[in-house]
Order: structure tokens, then C-alpha cells, then sequence
């Protein structure tokens, strides 16, 4: 045996321990042929996202709070890691494959828009107004891997990483997870009709049990962290958070996760599915109450959030004018569409491309463009 086949045997040693319910790196379904090395499957996507340009943007994108004078407020990257890390704990406890895990929980953002849920939230008027089409952060995250990045050509993920990505919508608490076995057909169905009914999206089950954990841990991973981020810049205070809460849950991000992650082990150890307990189920869903009404809601004022409606209306314009009249000159041409494959170019409408390209953005470019339009507040 030479030191290339030993390596591909040791990478894949741990795998011979895993729970009966965990996914195999053999099990990986990918829409295009792709050549064995070293690495497991699900160990490869990893390096695909963390390689990746979008990956990369996420450092200068928002999670909640924008452009507040403190340097320890978290970015989108902080967010990501946290959802990661929490993932791989209880995927560990559980023995699940945590390669797997990883590449979902790295990727789940990668199409979310500069601003938060707030940029997400504009850029869907626009897409509903132009195209007829809803935009989501969670598919937008899933064209990007197969579609926008790599000049276009796609990072050519395995299908359970896109589906989670696909289905880790945090927003949808639920105290049960349970996979919805699908094959490639079915999940590229799924993901065609969410442009125009996203509402069955946002149910939609992970195909894997890693997918479930992602899906559950992308709300440990923000929920905690959002309350120590909007203590520290004196949003609300941490005697405020009800004592129906911080009686199961503690009060602070290291006692929530901890509290959490340890039910939800006691609860799926040896499962088919991914449970959290009833009291601490309804700990947490009083708690995503309290942090909307407290935390997300007032997280921009009226003013701000006029200010990015107007400006990302006039990027959108601009863009779209810049492509309709071959403007070579504008920055949609030099930062994305000269970089990118034949194929994208001749597949995708303008007003896609648009779309994409907004999506794609970080908070400072997208405020740098809003100074060179002289979009005032």
C-alpha cells in the first residue's frame, strides 16, 4: 500500500464508528463526475466553501447590528464559526459525520446579502417587482455554490451539503427534526419551486440528520450571541430577559448553548431524528419572542431602513442600466460579470445577474456604492 492509499484509509477511519443514522462520505450524490483523491466527499466540500469568494465576504457582512462603533460586535464569520462549532459538538456526541456537518453549517450563509435580514428583505421586493420571484437568503446560498461561484461554473457540492444549506432556515423553530429522504431529482424540485413558493421552503426537511442538526444549531448559534451583542450596545439589559426563560435557560450566550446542546444530546442520542426537550423547547421559542421584539425589530431605525430601501433600489438601477447599455466601466463588470464563465453570461438574464451581484456584496461595498451614487440619508 503506498502513502496516497494509507492517507484516503485514514481519512475515512473514524467513519467506521459512526451512528447507524449518520450519512457515509459513499453515500454523496453530486450532479457532476468528480475525481477521487485523498479526501472523503463531504471533507472536499469543506475545502470548496472555505476557498471559495463568497466565503471570503462574509467577514464584512452583517449579522444584526451595522455599523455600530464597537469593535466586538459580531460579523456574519462569527455567526457561521458559532453554528459550525455547535453543530460538530453535538454531531460528535451523536456520531454523526461531522465533515458533513462542517461543509452545511459553512455554507448556510453564503448568499445572504449585505445588511442582514434587513438587505435580505429589500433585495426580495426587488426580485418579486422584477422577476415574479422570491429571494432567500438560503436559496440564494444554494445558487451561489451551484451556479455564480467559480467564475460561474459552480463549486459542484455534494447534494446533502446543497440541502442542507437549502433547509437550515433558523427562523423555523421546531422541537423535532426528523430527514426527508429525497434523491437529486427531488431536491433540485424543491429548490426550482422555492422561487415562487418559498413558504413550502421554509418546512422543508434536511435530506440527512447532519442537515437537522445544522438546521437547529443555526438558532443556538445566533441566539445567544445576538443578546450579548445588544447588551453591549446598550439595547436591553440582561435582568430584562423573563425568568420563564432564564429559569430553563440561563442568561447569558455560554449558559444558553450549553443548556441547549446538552438537551438536545439527551433527547436524540441514538435517534433517527433531532429533539430538543418540551421545556427547553418552549424556553427557546419564548426566547426568539424576545429577542424580535427587543433585538430585531429595533435593531435599524426608520430612518436607516429607508435609507437602504432607497439605496439598494438605485444600485439595482444602475447595475441593471450599466449591463443593458454594455457600460464596461461600471463596477458590476469590474468586480463580477468580466470574471465570470460563458456559461453564466449566456444563462442568466441581467436582472438575475443583478440580483447576484447585490447578494454578493459586503456592508462597505455596498456603502461605498451608495457614496459614489450620492444616495444621501
Amino acid at each position: 500500500m503506498n502513502y496516497l492509499e494509507q492517507a484516503k484509509q485514514n481519512f475515512l477511519l473514524k467513519e467506521a464508528n459512526l451512528s447507524e443514522y449518520a450519512t457515509k462520505s459513499s453515500d454523496a450524490i453530486r450532479l457532476l463526475p468528480l475525481e477521487e483523491d485523498i479526501r472523503p466527499n463531504f471533507f472536499r466540500d469543506i475545502d470548496r466553501i472555505i476557498h471559495s469568494l463568497s466565503y471570503t465576504r462574509y467577514t464584512d457582512k452583517t449579522q444584526v447590528f451595522s455599523y455600530k462603533e464597537n469593535d466586538h460586535i459580531s460579523k456574519r464569520m462569527i455567526h457561521v464559526q458559532l453554528v459550525s462549532k455547535v453543530a460538530r459538538t453535538i454531531g460528535r456526541a451523536l456520531n454523526l459525520n461531522e465533515d458533513l456537518i462542517e461543509a452545511i453549517a459553512l455554507g448556510h450563509d453564503i448568499g445572504h446579502t449585505p445588511l442582514g435580514h434587513e438587505g435580505e428583505y429589500i433585495l426580495d421586493k426587488i426580485s418579486q417587482r422584477e422577476l415574479g420571484e422570491t429571494f432567500a437568503h438560503n436559496i440564494q446560498s444554494v445558487r451561489h455554490c451551484m451556479y455564480v461561484e467559480n467564475k460561474g461554473n459552480g463549486l459542484n457540492l455534494s447534494i446533502q451539503v446543497l440541502d442542507g444549506i437549502m433547509c437550515h432556515n433558523g427562523e423555523i423553530l421546531s422541537n423535532k427534526y426528523i430527514p426527508m429522504q429525497k434523491d437529486e431529482k427531488e431536491f433540485l424540485k424543491e429548490f426550482e419551486n422555492s422561487y415562487k413558493d418559498y413558504a413550502s421552503t421554509k418546512k422543508c426537511s434536511p435530506m440527512t440528520l447532519e442537515g437537522c442538526v445544522v438546521r437547529i444549531s443555526d438558532i443556538i448559534g445566533y441566539i445567544g450571541r445576538d443578546i450579548e451583542d445588544a447588551i453591549a450596545l446598550g439595547k436591553i439589559k440582561r435582568e430584562e430577559i423573563p425568568e420563564d426563560i432564564s429559569n430553563v435557560l440561563g442568561t447569558t450566550n455560554k449558559e444558553i448553548i450549553n443548556t441547549i446542546i446538552l438537551d438536545i444530546i439527551k433527547e436524540s442520542m441514538g435517534k433517527p431524528y433531532i429533539q430538543m426537550s418540551e421545556e427547553v423547547y418552549k424556553a427557546l421559542f419564548a426566547l426568539k419572542e424576545f429577542n424580535a421584539k427587543n433585538i430585531y425589530y429595533k435593531s435599524l431605525t426608520t430612518e436607516e431602513k429607508e435609507y437602504y430601501n432607497k439605496g439598494m433600489n438605485i444600485l439595482f438601477n444602475d447595475y441593471l442600466n450599466a449591463i443593458e447599455n454594455h457600460d464596461k466601466e461600471n463596477i458590476i463588470y469590474e468586480m463580477f460579470l468580466n470574471n465570470q464563465s460563458t456559461t453564466y453570461l449566456e444563462n442568466t438574464t441581467p436582472k438575475r445577474m443583478v440580483i447576484d451581484f447585490i447578494a454578493g456584496m459586503t456592508d462597505d461595498l455596498f456603502m461605498s456604492e451608495l457614496s459614489r451614487k450620492n444616495c444621501k440619508n
